[in-house]
């Protein structure tokens, strides 16, 4: 099972040369083996609300408003993983054990060790310092 890092959704959906070959790996991958963390939904969900909010006329926040439904349709065709109970005992292991990386990628590494998934990122220097977790960069 492969995690996608809100990092892996961001260069999906711009359509570079990085999200190209992510694209590519993913073909080789069954579907129903790929997910993201609502954790990474709520970031970047935080991110599109925080420019929406910047816009000084109405008129221009339309692209934003157009860009955070493209984010919503492509949360839409990918399974979304909860931040549940057994998440949450390893996030406060990992706390307890001085793991010092940023909240949000110690939820994101709670819920796919506790899933005993892979965390697609381009972060792996993070995402290195939390015990027995696995992590691949796919856009390299």
């Amino acid at each position: 099972m492969y995690f996608f890092d809100t990092d892996h959704m961001s260069l999906l959906d711009l359509g570079r040369a990085e999200g190209e070959r992510i694209k590519a790996r993913l073909r080789n991958v069954p579907p129903d083996d790929v997910a993201v963390t609502v954790i990474s939904y709520e970031e970047q969900t935080r991110g599109w609300l925080a420019r929406i909010a910047q816009m000084r006329t109405p008129e221009r926040e339309i692209g934003v408003y157009t860009e955070l439904k493209r984010q919503l349709n492509n949360y839409c065709r990918i399974a979304v993983v909860e931040y549940d109970a057994a998440a949450v005992e390893i996030f406060k292991r990992l706390r307890q054990e001085g793991i010092r990386i940023g909240t949000m990628d110690l939820k994101i590494a709670a819920i796919t060790l506790a899933h005993n998934a892979t965390v697609l990122t381009r972060n792996p220097q993070h995402f290195a310092k939390v015990p027995n977790l696995k992590h691949e960069d796919w856009s390299a």
